[in-house]
């Protein structure tokens, strides 16, 4: 946009409102001695220098790289009174310091009422700056596209009415289509809903609901590459601008065949578990915390002389003579407040009491089931008599726990990454402050999803190597924090195998790590410094091990304490220390190094 004038009655009052107006082009009126008085935003911030630091000063105060290059054409129009317009100029300015910018700009002449020449307008536009933005936001969009491309969820963007416009790779390839392919179709109308009229018909009314604001989410059966299908979980949410209009929309689905295949191998497994249960030899019976029978099986109900529904409802300390009654109730009491998979005889023999009157000695097993509604507890109740019968029964229901833990970690793993997932398409859009907050507690998510993969990986629920649990950890803060940045290297010196944390402790062992690197790359090296974050782990005499996070940065500020301050990592550091029955260390010289000192006795060899 260029400003046009008439040469010599251009009068300065005139330009206050051009000044104010958001012009795509750089204004600034000198005045005889080449002084700005008068400069735009565009401009100010083209030179590299702010409105106020300029007011007042000589072109050669504010630009003195630039003055030998800009002051004759300027004292020309001064001198000639005739206007320099759309010449070309290089020179260097702060904003782009140690390089010429290439600027268009047209210097016009400012006359008072009798006609004399007392100052410039000056029109520029820095040529080099915008060709660097311009290429700066294709970057981005370059990025932006290696980002959803590289997750393993559906995205796309829509059109309020439907239309489809982006898409990243997983949909493409899983769909057997290219971006060119479906783009400009209705989303309904591409081949992934094409399989389904009723999905079609649903979709049509999602997007009408989301282009009103709504957010929908549903379970559908999708079509994907060689005619198969798949089940995900999709979603379509508006998204906003500043103003709070919708402009776009925003479908998402992942993949949950794995999902429903888990679910019903945990439902394969509670119903081999219940059949297991009511076709036992040995008596079980599912005792709650008050005591009382809820559910028997019928071996239980013929080793005692009742019938099922009769034991159902009943205390179970009627089924203990009397002269142990008293002693069973302190017994189960103390159990339920630690409830733990043990033997109740492990050292002494008890007797049980049938509806006859008779004793007989018995060993008695208990599992807790701590995920059912309030505290159970499943019985296993023998005759000493068939005890290897009830051993064997034991070995099962434990073999069972196993497989339903081992299932429970696969879920938790993978809810925590929905969850990350979650977080990072909520932080895309948000404000800076926000996008780190969700970044950091995504490393926090990330850090209790890779113990339990680990568990299910290696197919030991009891212990974790820590070394192992470290080298991941860390290679998923390097990627998250640093990604291809050469600027600050993270070395990790951990043992592979020696030193085992029990699942309890690895979590916030693992949080500790992750607050103390995610800190020392945030915190550490201020100004795009560069240095280095070491961790590493050692065994120490006795059963203690020294885990150590140590960076050459500009050090923790003495007025910041762990356990003190505003700071979340700080404030958690003491507590995650406690919880893996730790002590924590920080010193101050040459950077930071918080030491760690682990206590592994108790954990398996």
């Amino acid at each position: 946009m260029a400003v046009e004038s008439r040469e010599g009655e251009l009068h300065l009052a005139s330009l206050h409102a051009l000044f104010a107006s958001e012009l795509p082009v750089g204004l600034a009126v000198l005045d005889e001695e080449l002084r700005y008085r008068h400069i735009n935003t565009m401009l100010a911030e083209a030179n590299g220098v702010s409105v106020q630091q300029h007011l007042g000063r000589t072109v050669r105060e504010v630009l003195p790289a630039a003055a030998a290059s800009l002051e004759p054409l300027l004292q020309e129009v001064l001198n000639t009174g005739q206007a320099l317009r759309d010449f070309e100029v290089a020179a260097e300015v702060p904003s782009l310091p140690g390089e010429l910018s290439e600027w268009l700009a047209s210097y016009l002449p400012i006359a008072d009422g009798a006609g004399r020449v007392v100052g410039v307008l000056v029109q520029a536009l820095n040529r080099s700056l915008e060709r660097r933005a311009e290429r700066i936001k294709l970057e981005s969009d370059q990025q932006l596209r290696r980002v959803l491309d590289s997750l393993f969820m559906f995205v796309g963007v829509l059109t309020p009415d439907g239309v489809l416009l982006e898409a990243n790779r997983a949909p493409l390839e899983a769909g057997g289509v290219t971006l060119e392919q479906v783009r400009g179709l209705y989303v309904w109308d591409t081949p992934w809903w094409s399989a389904d009229a009723a999905n079609q018909e649903w979709l049509r009314g999602a997007v009408a609901r989301a282009a009103q604001g709504e957010t929908l989410r549903r379970d559908v059966v999708v079509r994907m590459a060689g005619d198969t299908r798949m089940e995900i979980d999709f979603m379509i949410a508006p998204l906003r601008d500043d103003s709070g209009r919708i402009t776009h929309l925003i479908p998402s689905g992942i993949d949950i065949s794995a999902r429903r295949a888990s679910e019903a191998a945990l439902q394969t497994s509670e119903d081999r578990f219940r059949r297991v249960f009511e076709g036992a030899t040995v008596g079980m019976g599912l005792v709650d915390q008050r005591g009382v029978i809820q559910l028997a099986n019928e071996s239980m109900a013929q080793l005692f002389g009742y019938a099922r529904a009769e034991l159902v409802g009943m205390e179970v300390h009627q089924l203990v003579p009397q002269r142990q009654r008293e002693q069973h109730v302190s017994h189960l009491k103390q159990y339920m407040r630690e409830p733990a998979l043990r033997y109740m005889a492990k050292r002494q023999e008890l007797y049980a009491l049938r509806r006859d009157g008779s004793e007989f000695a018995v060993e008695i097993g208990l599992n807790p089931l701590p995920e059912s509604a309030g505290q159970q507890v499943l019985a296993t109740i023998s005759d000493v008599t068939e005890r290897r019968a009830a051993q064997a029964q034991i070995e099962r229901a434990l073999v069972e726990k196993t497989v339903l833990l081992n299932e429970v970690h696969h879920r938790v793993k993978n809810n925590l990454q929905v969850i990350t997932s979650l977080l990072n398409l909520q932080g895309r859009n948000a404000e800076p402050a926000v996008q780190q907050a969700l970044r950091d507690s995504q490393s926090r998510v990330r850090s209790m999803a890779l113990m339990h993969q680990m568990l299910f990986e290696r197919g030991d629920l009891s212990a974790l190597e820590l070394g192992p649990y470290l080298q991941r950890l860390c290679g998923l803060l390097r990627s998250t924090y640093l990604g291809e940045s050469n600027s600050i290297a993270l070395l990790v010196d951990v043992p592979e195998q020696g030193l085992r944390i029990d699942p309890q402790r690895a979590i916030p062992c693992g949080l500790l790590v992750t607050e103390l690197v995610t800190n020392a790359f945030k915190h550490a090296f201020p100004g795009g410094r560069t240095g280095r974050v070491h961790v590493s782990l050692q065994r120490l005499a006795g059963e203690r091990a020294l885990l150590e996070v140590h960076d050459d940065g500009i050090g923790l500020p003495p007025e910041q304490t762990p356990g003190q301050g505003r700071s979340l990592g700080l404030q958690l550091l003491p507590l995650l220390a406690e919880q893996c029955r730790a002590t924590l260390e920080i010193e101050r010289a040459a950077g930071t190094r918080a030491r760690l000192f682990v206590d592994m006795e108790g954990t398996a060899p």
